[in-house]
């Protein structure tokens, strides 16, 4: 058994692919917020081939942690050098290792904040990434705006040389390039948000100008937020997955990640202080993001939980065992075909009929194993700003909206906390307590989940929307998940 680090790559199997660049000669040029196993497959993999080519070499990544569960990874990365092994799984059972070398620090910021300050101040960083979840941009999920009455955003702000968040921490940063007189660097958010860029800059800008309308001036005139659309179904790494490389390769790796063979990143080309060459590596660099990223948002996030909840429900506990079932499969393509797709303006360049298939059959490896549980979680962070734009804009055009209130109303029934068979389903959502409280009280007052209008505004208003998802809630009290979706199915042609 070979433990990964600097020192023994040259002993590792020829069955493992290395970096093919010497490391030392890596230096830091993006400092990247939330390394977890999404960003570790697809921005750190990217910028890893590019230095497989002799390119890129300035533009390591130094990693920064921000969360108490952060600490793990840097503990993880830590004793293997910060190099860690990517496993594509092939849906034919093949493994595909290969150790990414592009990652060059980690910074655990609770420990030294003014340390991470510092990294952010040197020019030699010219690109600040993001991949904080949907949650992470602090934005109230109706009203959209900058929630200022955060306690750790208000410590902050009283605070700005010792911030705890990733907003006190970059915008302290900023400042400090400003007073130097050094080039900002561009803030690339590659999290599932639509207009994400656009969202970033809002939500800085907002914290900014809390703290100084100056500062706040010259970010939002100075600082580039690129949008992006970034796609891998990446799980979350399991033991087993550990134990598997160990057990075929001869390779100890603390936290390996594991993902699908399929990758797409499309990157809008606006950058104020340089960026790799990405292109080179398979990146789409557009002028527009925004068809690409509502095409994923609406039908590949979204699918997520329509699929995710139904199945829990019915006894599923993996994503490649719903999409093996045909039922859930034309389920599925509905909801892609009449409900979402109706909403997508054109996207250059693709074929909607064949991803929405690849979408199929990259759910349905049975490799990847992603879990429902996975899935589910969050829900808060991911309904509102995946499913209920496209029920929204379904009812102002008078489309169907059907299979969208049914997967609303699957998650009101998931959030009940007891699945079909009787066994406890461990909710996980930041508004866990909240949810489980309203859902309890479906049988009663079956409309109360909607009614939350933190989460769906005034969406409980529309009669529409409100009598198909009171019929399909009472469906799943009273026949069950699968035969709601046999009725689902058999209303194609029906508005």
């Amino acid at each position: 058994m070979t433990r990964l680090n600097n020192d023994t790559l040259a002993r590792l199997s020829p069955e493992v692919a290395l970096p093919a660049y010497d490391r030392r000669e890596v230096t830091p040029g993006i400092v990247h917020f939330g390394v977890g196993g999404f960003h570790r497959a697809h921005q750190a993999m990217t910028l890893d081939a590019l230095m497989n080519r002799g390119e890129a070499m300035d533009w390591g990544i130094v990693g920064v942690g921000v969360m108490p569960g952060d600490r793990r990874m840097q503990q993880a990365l830590a004793v293997q050098d910060h190099l860690y092994t990517l496993v594509i799984k092939h849906p034919d059972g093949r493994l595909e290792p290969r150790v990414i070398g592009s990652l060059v620090d980690y910074r655990f910021a609770p420990d030294d904040p003014a340390a991470v300050i510092e990294q952010l101040a040197d020019p030699a960083i010219r690109i600040v990434s993001l991949t904080v979840t949907e949650g992470g941009y602090n934005v109230h999920p109706v009203s959209g705006e900058f929630d200022l009455a955060n306690p750790d955003i208000r410590h902050d702000l009283d605070h700005p040389a010792e911030p705890k968040t990733t907003f006190g921490l970059i915008v302290e940063g900023l400042a400090r390039r400003r007073e130097r007189g050094v080039t900002p660097f561009t803030v690339m958010s590659c999290d599932n948000i639509q207009g994400n860029g656009e969202v970033a800059k809002e939500t800085f800008s907002a914290y900014a100008r809390a703290r100084d309308p100056e500062l706040a001036d010259w970010i939002e005139a100075s600082v580039a937020f690129p949008n992006a659309m970034v796609d891998r179904i990446t799980p979350v790494t399991a033991e087993a997955d550990i134990d598997e490389l160990a057990a075929r390769f001869g390779l100890e790796d603390a936290w390996p990640v594991v993902c699908e063979p399929f990758t797409q990143w499309v990157l809008e080309d606006h950058f104020g202080a340089g960026r790799p060459p990405f292109e080179g590596a398979g990146v789409q660099m557009v002028d527009d993001v925004e068809p690409y990223e509502l095409m994923k948002l609406r039908l590949l996030n979204a699918s997520h939980q329509a699929l995710c909840y139904f199945g829990n429900l019915a006894g599923y506990r993996y994503a490649h065992e719903v999409c093996q079932d045909p039922l859930f499969v034309d389920f599925l393509l509905d909801y892609m075909r009449r409900e979402a797709s109706p909403t997508l303006a054109p996207v250059p360049g693709v074929d909607l009929e064949r991803y929405r298939l690849t979408l199929i059959e990259r759910f349905a490896n049975p490799q990847v194993k992603d879990t429902l549980a996975r899935l589910c979680a969050e829900s808060s962070d991911r309904i509102p700003k995946w499913l209920v734009p496209v029920i929204r804009e379904q009812l102002a055009r008078g489309g169907e909206i059907h299979r969208s209130a049914a997967v609303v109303a699957s998650w009101a029934r998931y959030a009940e906390g007891v699945d079909e068979q009787g066994a406890p389903i461990a909710v996980v959502d930041r508004l866990k307590d909240e949810l489980m409280r309203i859902a309890a009280g479906n049988r009663e007052h079956p409309a109360a989940f909607i009614e939350n209008c933190e989460l769906f505004g005034d969406l409980a208003e529309d009669a529409r929307f409100r009598e198909a998802y009171l019929t399909a809630l009472a469906s799943l009290h009273q026949r069950g998940a699968r035969a709601t979706l046999e009725a689902l199915v058999t209303l194609r042609g029906e508005a």
